[in-house]
């Protein structure tokens, strides 16, 4: 989660502070207007286009995941890309904020674009990483699925308690720490994947092996770290201090 929004909780007020005003209700007439070709690319401001790119590395990382799965397993390079292509989602997440900070420009629909490009880059994507590396049980996909739940359970209360005022802040006006792990920390568990694929522990190799084979609960217990991490993710009383 960028600092793009770095004046309330979670850091998003100064998306619709006094400074953003003026440009936040050109927008706003441009979104509302219902004539016009190409009104939508009109209104993005250039921080929202760096958003876009945070949700393209996330994509390109999901389609590098399954490319990976309809070739030959012994091929890793889509493997690598799709591990790749999630720093690269950070750069942009953080770069993002600093061009809204730097061109004073900021609104509503950065603060939503900025979530929604962080659930697929940090979300979606390490999920679909993880199935392609042999986390393919049914227990294991629902245990990822709650990981993705947890994740977009997360930026919705941050959206919610962006402007809410319920977090302390400093001098500046900027929240003095994050309500659970920000979502971006998922990087941690994709260094990890990329360190066993360079190991070749993909597939069956999976580390910890599978356990309950052959049966409805078959699960490979290093989904486990996934669900860790979503507990954490949604966590109200885990208090995460901002840099």
């Amino acid at each position: 989660m960028s600092k793009r929004t770095s004046g309330a909780s979670n850091g998003a007020a100064s998306k619709t502070s006094s400074a953003g005003e003026p440009s936040y209700n050109k927008q706003k007439d441009l979104l509302s207007s219902a004539t016009g070709h190409f009104s939508l690319l009109k209104a993005l401001h250039m921080a929202d286009y760096i958003t876009e790119l945070n949700g393209f590395c996330g994509v390109m990382s999901v389609f590098s995941s399954l490319r990976y799965c309809a070739g030959d397993p012994a091929e890793k390079a889509n493997l690598y890309l799709a591990l790749a292509f999630l720093p690269f989602g950070l750069f942009f997440d953080f770069m993002d904020g600093r061009v809204a900070r730097w061109r004073k420009k900021s609104s509503m629909m950065g603060q939503e674009l900025d979530s929604l490009a962080d659930l697929i880059s940090f979300g979606l994507a390490p999920a679909c990483v993880a199935f392609s590396i042999g986390l393919q049980t049914t227990l294991d996909h629902v245990l990822l699925a709650v990981f993705v739940l947890c994740g977009l359970t997360r930026l919705a209360r941050f959206n919610v308690t962006a402007n809410s005022g319920d977090i302390p802040k400093d001098a500046s006006g900027k929240a003095s720490y994050f309500e659970g792990t920000p979502i971006p920390t998922t990087l941690g568990i994709d260094a990890l994947m990329a360190w066993w694929v360079s190991q070749g522990w993909v597939g069956d190799n999976v580390p910890l092996g599978l356990w309950f084979e052959g049966s409805a609960l078959e699960v490979h217990p290093v989904v486990a770290l996934f669900v860790v991490h979503g507990c954490l993710m949604c966590s109200k009383t885990l208090h995460v201090p901002k840099p």
